[in-house]
């Protein structure tokens, strides 16, 4: 459906929200940085409702002149008071500074002082180095990781970088650890990164050097994973980092590479895929005290897709 007067899907989750958690609606956090944050608070926390954003695979000029990525922009201009994620490949093709100076910055970035990003792929193909200059210290601190934390609302809040190493062991997971550990009297917490582990674009298969990190988040009891990489979106049933359909303690997967590069196509269908969309547009996730809803926002129409309320964290 679209809202009328081109109201988009704040106006009808913002308000469910609150009604439901007696909240109002927070400022964006901070700078995100990669240090452990402070321990938990022995008064009460107060109640909060934030909004997240976003999508990945997002500014590509040779696609119609980047017609798409505007197009996914201008949903970001209408949501004033979200903060915005980006899932990687974040300028095509291998994301130089011309590429994001000329294609990225007029579109997306007209929202770069509330942008949380992570780098994909594209970012790699040559040097990141672009990638860090562009977004300073947004893409976390020390410079050059590209993996950080940051509170929004509530919730607990972790980019990663799947372009670096992610094994046991690694600068990477060991940070992860501790940042997961410090944070463990946050009831709620999301993750995002470029490659998705589960999929049923074109990709499926081939990113299982995620699964370490799947497994880790599993354990500090993570609610939600959001990726790109596949250009398309797709929601996933709660699961664990095997796969195995987990309702009372799996993490919530979404795919949205749907951010205006070229669309691709859906293979077979992986197991405990719930909702499948090959279209341009952008997640929104309304994060409350105890739960989320989520909903798929299409550019262009403006039209609400696999609209999910009242979603509980563990």
């Amino acid at each position: 459906m679209k809202i009328p007067g081109g109201t988009l899907a704040l106006a009808l989750l913002a308000p469910l929200a609150m009604a439901c958690s007696g909240a109002q609606s927070n400022s964006i956090g901070p700078t995100p940085s990669p240090g452990p944050g402070p321990g938990p608070s022995p008064t009460p926390t107060p109640s909060l409702t934030a909004v997240l954003i976003g999508a990945g695979d997002i500014a590509d000029c040779s696609n119609e002149n980047g017609r798409y990525a505007e197009a996914t922009a201008k949903l970001l201009d209408k949501i004033t008071d979200a903060a915005v994620f980006t899932a990687g490949d974040n300028a095509y093709f291998s994301g130089s500074d011309a590429e994001f100076a000329n294609c990225y910055g007029p579109r997306w970035g007209r929202h770069l002082r509330r942008t949380y990003p992570s780098p994909g792929n594209h970012e790699y193909q040559i040097s990141p180095r672009p990638y860090f200059d562009y977004f300073g210290e947004r893409a976390g601190l020390p410079r050059g990781a590209g993996f950080y934390s940051y509170t929004l609302g509530n919730w607990h809040v972790v980019s990663l970088n799947s372009n670096v190493p992610v094994t046991p062991g690694s600068e990477q997971m060991l940070w992860l650890r501790n940042d997961l550990e410090a944070s463990k009297g946050t009831k709620c917490s999301l993750a995002y990164w470029h490659h998705p582990l589960f999929t049923s674009g074109p990709s499926a298969g081939n990113n299982g050097l995620m699964r370490e990190v799947w497994r880790l988040l599993f354990e500090y009891g993570v609610d939600i994973v959001v990726n790109g990489h596949d250009h398309l979106y797709e929601r996933f049933e709660m699961q664990d980092f095997n796969g195995r359909r987990d309702t009372q303690a799996g993490i919530r997967e979404f795919i949205v590479g749907s951010g205006g590069a070229s669309l691709y196509d859906f293979g077979p269908t992986a197991l405990n895929s719930l909702f499948k969309l090959k279209t341009y547009g952008i997640l929104q996730l309304t994060l409350r005290d105890v739960g989320y809803d989520s909903v798929f926002i299409e550019a262009g129409t403006e039209r609400l897709f696999d609209l999910s309320l009242g979603n509980l964290c563990h």
